[in-house]
This record gives structure tokens, sequence and C-alpha cells, in this order.
């Protein structure tokens, strides 16, 4: 029979096992804390990742809707270029199933801009891809479908739209294949245009859709009739130095660009660069009332011969033969007396008002500008003399829209613009001109058409004021006689202005209805009366037989032949 173990020994297996269980014990609380905290830990990341990931989807999301471009729109809000989804047509020519030969003739029969010996060549080819066409029409997509060939591809791609067309095309310019800006408005604002911080913001040019249509129709039929070889035409705010409208002929669509001939895409109003001729009469005499060479508009000038200076000799056009005051120089339009002004002046002054017109300068606006006006290298007697009735020196026409801004604006010459101003944007400019020396020109520019050169720019009740200019071309050498360029400047409504008129024609020509004459009193200042009577209720300016700028004073300094006098 064993021996029962002793009672210490019993004691000390049964104190070894509790001390084995609660070291299990140990090791399992520890286990499940482990898990526990794990299962927490998880939770929280996944927590985490899941709101983290909402954040990022909803951005993704929201930057998806955006355009890929943002919109340009003129002043009003009219559409004037819009991102859209459009189809390409593309193929994958290492796998395709179609024999090349046959499916050559007809992609060239559905997309004749390559032939069918040019399609053969990128079907043989072997490349992963090609693209057929950009820009396709659905009814297109279709059609190239239909031939069955699985190697075809059709992609949704960004395509800016022009909705107005040929509207404005010089300022908005267009974008490339890939969606980039190359000239115009749309290379100017192109990083605007692409930051996802401003995609879904249209961008506002000062631009007036209506106003912009009006000129460019207007100003198209003009250059049809008189047959000219191109035409400019402009329209400014003289308060703000904000463009209206601003137009070049011949024009261009932007939806199909590659279409554009070189002289389309050129744009007059900003990089040609003319002797605008008698235009700048009144640049002159405004510069001598300011200087004090002309103290008394009612002083008399002698305008009986032409003036010989040296070998140059200087003649009218409209000679008078007797002494001039300024309303009838301004009147009728003497290149004889506007140089003996400018030789009172002198090459200093002349320059300095020049200059302070940046006419030596590119003109200041948004688009990219090529060239300089042509600035004489050195003033000679005869240069001043010359430059004061506008020639031997060459300013695009909107370098002249803004001088005669600065005429009529009292006198403060301002930065112009392509982009919408609010009033608190509208810069301080500078003074060119007194108030007191803008108020006269006024009623000089409202004389002109009254009873001068610029009779047919006077659309009846819009109170206009301008000026004629009809200068020959230059040429190796000297002028091209009867190959003219001719520019009305205008300003309306004069006895308050608020806008400015440019139009110049290129080389126009004479019809029945001018008598064969082609200079600018009966082509571009015809022009002029056209336009404003269909602008001027679009901009609030209303026709009015009762208010005028006062002109009986200027009008009294006038000759008239005894059979006009009254009484």
């Amino acid at each position: 029979m064993p021996t029962p173990p002793a009672p210490s020994t019993e004691i000390a297996r049964s104190g070894l096992r509790q001390q084995m269980m609660a070291l299990v014990q140990q090791r399992l609380m520890m286990v499940m804390l482990l898990l526990l905290f794990g299962v927490v830990a998880l939770t929280v990341r996944i927590g985490w990742l899941t709101a983290t990931a909402g954040i990022s989807a909803n951005a993704a999301g929201a930057d998806a809707m955006l355009p890929a471009r943002a919109d340009i729109t003129d002043r009003n809000g009219v559409t004037l270029a819009r991102t859209i989804d459009a189809w390409s047509i593309a193929v994958h020519p290492d796998r395709l199933l179609n024999d090349p030969e046959v499916l050559a003739p007809q992609l060239a029969e559905l997309m004749p801009e390559r032939t069918e010996a040019e399609y053969l060549e990128i079907l043989r080819s072997g490349r992963s891809f090609a693209y057929l066409e950009r820009r396709a029409l659905p009814e297109l997509v279709s059609e190239v479908n239909a031939l069955g060939e699985p190697a075809m591809e059709f992609l949704r791609e960004p395509e800016r739209l022009y909705p107005q067309t040929n509207l404005a095309a010089h300022i908005l310019g267009w974008v490339n294949l890939d969606g980039h800006g190359v000239t115009g408005m749309e290379q100017v604002l192109e990083d605007r245009l692409m930051d996802p911080a401003h995609r879904g913001e249209p961008v506002a040019l000062s631009i007036d859709a209506r106003v912009q249509a009006a000129v460019q129709g207007e100003l198209a039929a003009s250059m049809q009739r008189f047959d000219a070889i191109g035409a400019a035409g402009i329209v400014l705010d003289v308060h703000t130095g904000e463009i209206l409208a601003l137009t070049s002929l011949p024009n261009f669509n932007p939806n199909d660009p590659d279409r554009t001939s070189q002289r389309a895409r050129f744009n007059q109003a900003t990089m040609g660069f003319y002797e605008l001729g008698s235009t700048f009469k009144p640049i002159t005499v405004a510069a001598a009332i300011e200087a004090g060479v002309v103290t008394d508009i009612s002083r008399r000038y002698n305008a009986e011969e032409p003036l010989q200076v040296g070998r140059y000799r200087i003649s009218d056009d409209h000679p008078q033969r007797r002494y001039l005051n300024v309303p009838e120089t301004l009147v009728h339009s003497s290149n004889i007396v506007t140089a003996r002004i400018a030789d009172e002046m002198g090459a200093e002054r002349m320059q300095h008002v020049f200059r302070q017109l940046h006419f030596d300068d590119p003109v200041d606006i948004e688009l990219p500008v090529s060239g300089r006006p042509i600035w004489p290298d050195y003033w000679a007697r005869t240069t001043v003399m010359t430059a004061g009735y506008g020639h031997g020196i060459a300013v695009s026409p909107l370098h002249l829209a803004n001088a005669y801004a600065t005429l009529v604006n009292g006198g403060i010459y301002r930065p112009i613009t392509l982009l919408r101003r609010s009033s608190e944007e509208v810069p301080a400019g500078e003074r060119v001109f007194s108030e007191s020396t803008s108020d006269q020109m006024r009623g000089l520019l409202r004389l002109i058409v009254e009873e001068g050169t610029g009779r047919n720019a006077d659309a009846e009740g819009y109170r206009v004021g301008g000026k004629t200019g009809t200068a020959e071309k230059a040429a190796a050498g000297g002028y091209r006689e009867h190959t003219l360029v001719s520019t009305f400047a205008a300003a309306f409504p004069m006895d308050d202005p608020q806008y400015v008129i440019v139009i110049m024609l290129d080389e126009p020509r004479g019809d029945a209805g001018t008598g064969g004459a082609a200079t600018a009193g009966w082509t571009a200042a015809p022009t002029v009366r056209n336009i404003v009577e269909r602008i001027g209720p679009m901009l609030g300016v209303i026709p009015s037989e009762t208010r005028d700028i006062d002109t009986a004073n200027l009008r009294s300094m006038l000759w008239r032949p005894p059979s006009e006098r009254e009484g």
C-alpha cells in the first residue's frame, strides 16, 4: 500500500497550480487588452481614412464639375468663349483588323482633309495611336463608327467654342488643340482661365457684344462698298478707358483658326501704324492753346499761298487763299495754317505733347502687340510742321482713339483696357490738357461736323463731333498718289462726351455715290454716322433736337460769302 504524500508537498503543488493559473489569466488579459487596442486602433484608422477619402472624393468631384477652362464673356455676361466636350476620332494601327487598302478610301471620303494615300500611310504605320480628326461632329463619329473597325477609338475631349463665331475674333484669339491660348486674350488670360480656384468664374471683358456687332457690320459694309483692302473700328469709353468695340477687317473665325490667313490675323487697330493725316490737326491746336501759343482762336494766319520751307512745299487740299482763324483752319482742314501753328510750337513742345499721348510707345493694351509707332529720328523744322497735320509720324488707330478721348474728357489721359472696370478700378490718369482747353476742343470738333469736312458724320440728334483725316500711303521714295488711308475720329454726344469712335479704311475707292471721291469725308464719316445711329440707343444716349453744345460764337467766326450772310 503506497505511502500518501506528505501534507507539505501537497500544499506546495497546490500553490504552484494557483501561480500558473494566475499567470495564464494575466497573459490572457494582456492578449485581450492587445486585441482590444488593435480593434480600437483599426476602427480609428478606418474612420480617419473614410473621412479623408470622403473629403478627397468630394474635392475631386467638385474639381471634375469645373470646366477645363473658364468662360470669357462680354461686359453684360454674353458668352464669347466656352469649353465644351467634343469628339475626337483616333485609330490604333497596330490593332487593325480590316484591310488598310479597303479602309483608307472610306476614311478619305468621310474626312477629305487627308488624301487616301495619307490615310493608307497612317494605317500601315504600325503605330499604337494616331489622331484622325480632332473636334469632330457627332454625325461624323457615327459614320466612322459604322465602318466597323474595332481599332477605331472615339474620345471625348475639351473643345473651346466661340458661339459668336467671328465676333471680336482679334480680341479673343484662340486656343490650340491642347487647350492652351496661343493669341489674343486667350493667351493673355491663360493662367487665370486655367486656375482651378477660379475656373468656375467667367472673365468679363470690357466690350459690349451688341456694340461690337454693330461696328463690325457697318465696317464690313463700308469696306465692301468702297472696295477697301482693310479696315479698323474702335469704340472707347472716354471716362473709364474701357474698349466697347474693337474690330479689324479682314476677319477670321476662331473656331477654325487653321483656315485663317496671316493677313486676316493681323490686327490693324493695334498693330497697324498709319499716317492718320488731318485727324492730328485738333491735337496740334489743343497743344498750342495749352502752351499759350494760341491765346485767341480768332487770330488769323496767312493761307493765301502754299507755304514754302526750303525744298518742301505745303499746300491745302481745299485752298481758301486768304487768312484763316483757328475755327476756319479746322473747318477747311488747312495744312498751311496747322503747319504755321506747329512751327510756332517748335520741336520740343510738339514732341512733349505727343509723348504725353504715348505716340512714341506701343499701344498700352493687354493684347500682345508687336512693333512700335513710326517716330521721327530727327525733328527738323519741316518734321514738326508736317507732324502737326499727321504726316511723317505713324500711330495705330487705337493710339488716335485714346488721344481723342483725352481731348474731350477734360484733358485726362488714361490707360485703355479690354477688361471690364468697376468705378473703383478706373485709374486717375495723367493730365495732358486743361479742362478749359478740352471745353474749347469740344466746340471746335462739333463745328467741324456742323460746317466742315465732317458733315457726313452728323447723326441727327446725337451731337457728333470729329475730324476727317485722308493721307496718301507712304512708299519707298515718297507717297503713292491716290492710294489713301481714310480716317474719321469722332466723339459723342459733344455736350457731354461719353464715347469716342475711330473708323479707318485702308485704300478705299470712291463710287458713284461719292462722285468718285475716296476721302474720309465721303467714306469713313458716313460709316461713323451709321454706327452712332445704331449704338447710341444701346448705350443710353438719347437723340435730342434741343440739347447740343453751343457753337454759335464759333460759327460767327467763319467767313461766308455775301449770298449766305444773314440780313
